[in-house]
């Protein structure tokens, strides 16, 4: 699957800011996302959970230049295979925030819990905070500390693109489990309402699981939201 976003009134010729193509990964299909501006073909990977031969292959098929892997929350599905792509790619890990540090640092155990493949815990170059700003694909994100699902849960906002990479806080119909060590749903449910819906119900999220939707969808018709 793959998303691309470009400005309202941009000429039909002209390339799309951003493209995104989604590079489902390990047996929870996460949404491993490679991100990058097709004028530069600069680009990030975000939450490489697992299968790096395929994402190495997405990297290689698509002549994308990876600058750095970025992680929205400590989850296995999401961080299992940062260290080795990192190491391949040779580029900085940065994120999520350092409330998940305890999570990432348990990523052997998290994947032999889930039966997945043994991993190296991933030591994130720079730890990320609510306010800081995140440079992706040639584009500047707004960085949201969104705790519930996981403690240092980090969600990633363009302003001009109306576009949030939105890891495991919300989904299409539904929200973040909260039954894991660190998730809290009243939490979750609150960084929702004052992080997320703040932005704007036109704005489009793509989930760490399945399919893309908006905030104002969510808002409305979201049985988890009522």
């Amino acid at each position: 699957m793959s998303l691309s976003q470009s400005t309202t009134g941009s000429n039909a010729a002209e390339l799309p800011p951003i493209q995104i193509l989604i590079i489902p990964v390990t047996p929870f299909q996460q949404n491993c996302s490679l991100v990058w501006n097709p004028s530069t073909m600069k680009g990030v990977v975000v939450d490489p959970g697992g299968d790096v031969p395929e994402i190495m292959g997405a990297i290689r098929q698509h002549g994308v230049e990876v600058e750095k892997i970025v992680l929205t929350h400590g989850h296995i599905d999401h961080v299992g295979g940062a260290a080795d792509l990192a190491a391949q790619l040779k580029v900085p890990v940065e994120g999520p925030h350092e409330a998940d540090r305890p999570l990432i640092k348990r990523a052997a155990d998290q994947a032999r819990q889930f039966g997945l493949p043994p991993v190296e815990p991933v030591e994130p170059d720079r730890w990320l905070v609510d306010g800081d700003v995140m440079e992706m694909a040639g584009r500047t994100f707004d960085v949201l500390h969104c705790p519930g699902h996981a403690p240092g849960h980090v969600v990633f906002f363009d302003k001009e693109l109306r576009l949030a990479i939105s890891g495991d806080v919300l989904f299409a119909g539904s929200v973040g489990r909260t039954d894991l060590p660190g998730g809290d749903h009243a939490t979750l449910i609150n960084s929702i309402k004052t992080k997320l819906y703040p932005l704007g119900d036109d704005v489009t999220f793509l989930p760490g699981h399945g399919q893309a939707s908006t905030i104002g969808q969510e808002r409305a018709t979201n049985p988890f939201l009522k």
